[in-house]
């Protein structure tokens, strides 16, 4: 992923996502419900063009704003079905602000997150990782911006040993992960030097293809006179155009795009088709 960036200098981009997620129950499934956070929300960086969520095999029982300021889906999975997919598209309109969102907003005050989770508990070796970034008289955004460099260069981007359970704890001591990884050091690292941090989902478009094999996550934190701002660390840059931000929350448990419950069903399979384009 890191390898497909290259730089735009567009003052906005217009982008269309196509996001087909189909879950499959070995058995029938007697009662399921699932959170959807895949409603992405305008923002200083983005504007909201057109977007549509379809649902086969399940119904919309909830359609609220949650206390992070996430568009939620409750879906309830229609009782004996086998089959569920949830189909999301739109267009959305994208403008360069070097990764700033702004201001605080919604109902979670800011000191929630300087508190740790499960996910972002910030061990000795996290807490070590972020004292070796400060520096006499550097400011906060170039602390922040020294600890995206510091862990990617520690824990290289790779696929295949992380899940969506794994701490930040353990990504950094295994010395490599994926988007979600980096993200949760970098929070765990961040909240540990007094800067409140939080986790975004959504997607990013890459310059060597359209189809994609899941969806994108980075960091934000608050900077004293900027509000938030986000970090990729996979990509050791900002965001900037080629990002549509769509949940956030304290890790990935709050932000995650798809999560719930089910009861029965056997054995579950998930395939996701993503294509992100300009």
């Amino acid at each position: 992923r890191s390898n497909a960036i290259t730089a735009f200098t567009d003052r906005s981009m217009l982008l269309k996502i196509h996001h087909r997620t189909h879950y499959h129950y070995e058995h029938p499934v007697p009662y399921g419900l699932q959170r959807l956070r895949m409603i992405p929300k305008e923002n200083a960086a983005q504007k909201i063009l057109k977007w549509k969520t379809d649902i086969e095999g399940g119904k919309v029982q909830a359609d609220y704003i949650d206390y992070h300021n996430n568009h939620i889906l409750l879906v309830s999975i229609d009782e004996g079905v086998s089959d569920i997919t949830v189909e999301c598209s739109g267009e959305v309109e994208t403008f360069d602000t070097a990764g700033v969102i702004g201001k605080h907003g919604g109902h979670t005050p800011l000191w929630y997150f300087l508190r740790p989770t499960k996910l972002t508990e910030p061990s000795r070796e996290i807490q070590a990782l972020a004292k070796s970034v400060q520096g006499e008289n550097l400011d906060q955004l170039a602390i922040l911006h020294g600890l995206s460099s510091k862990i990617l260069a520690t824990v290289r981007y790779d696929i295949g040993h992380t899940d969506a359970a794994t701490t930040a704890d353990a990504a950094l001591a295994a010395g490599h992960g994926v988007c979600q990884d980096h993200a949760h050091i970098f929070i765990a690292a961040a909240r540990s030097l007094g800067i409140p941090a939080r986790y975004v989902s959504g997607y990013l478009m890459l310059t060597d293809r359209v189809e994609q094999e899941a969806s994108h996550a980075w960091a934000e934190a608050h900077v004293e006179g900027l509000g938030w701002v986000g970090f990729d660390v996979s990509n050791g840059i900002s965001p900037d155009l080629r990002y549509v931000r769509v949940a956030t929350g304290a890790d990935y448990a709050e932000a995650a795009p798809v999560s719930g419950i089910s009861y029965g069903g056997g054995e579950q399979s998930m395939v996701v088709s993503l294509a992100v384009e300009q």
